[in-house]
């Protein structure tokens, strides 16, 4: 269930994020719950598997603004970090990223999960 204390124990900035919401719970917390299903992962999977930099950068510099404004610490930083390397054309193997990635958009799934 989504709780403070839930995203607390997943390792996120409660309270910085809940600063950026103008300290309202309620509406922190339903942002949050847009974070899991957030098309840009997909697009960002789909983008590296086609070798489109580009896009894949696009995909990740969006995903980097939604996680970093709520303080989703498990997910900025491989985000920030796979964001930088598509900023700078790095065609390497994303793997590890990708993985940590998903991971961790699992678990905030599950802790977002009714």
């Amino acid at each position: 269930m989504l709780t403070i204390d839930a995203l607390k124990d997943y390792g996120a900035n409660v309270e910085e994020g809940l600063a950026r919401c103008v300290n309202k719970e309620s509406l922190y917390l339903r942002l949050v719950k847009t974070v899991p299903v957030h098309e840009g992962f997909n697009k960002l999977y789909e983008a590296i598997k086609n070798h489109d930099l580009e896009e894949a950068f696009q995909c990740a510099h969006g995903l980097k603004g939604a996680v970093t404004n709520l303080s989703l610490t498990p997910l900025v930083e491989p985000i920030v970090k796979i964001t930088e390397l598509l900023r700078a054309k790095q065609d390497i193997e994303y793997t590890d990223l990708l993985n940590q990635i998903e991971e961790n958009r699992l678990k905030l799934a599950n802790i977002c999960a009714d």
